[in-house]
């Protein structure tokens, strides 16, 4: 399951850059909000596969 956990890292690192970006580019802040709240959720889920 280790794997996956980083593969979920990973996701979030991607995500949280992708918002960053949208940030940057002026996007609407419901788009900004919704992929920083994909990359908490993906960091979520890997913290729990670390605990199975």
């Amino acid at each position: 399951m280790l794997i996956w956990s980083v593969v979920l890292m990973g996701v979030a690192g991607i995500l949280a850059g992708g918002a960053l970006s949208l940030r940057q580019q002026r996007a609407h802040l419901s788009w900004i909000i919704a992929v920083w709240a994909l990359a908490g959720l993906s960091l979520f889920a890997a913290y729990r596969l670390t605990l199975l």
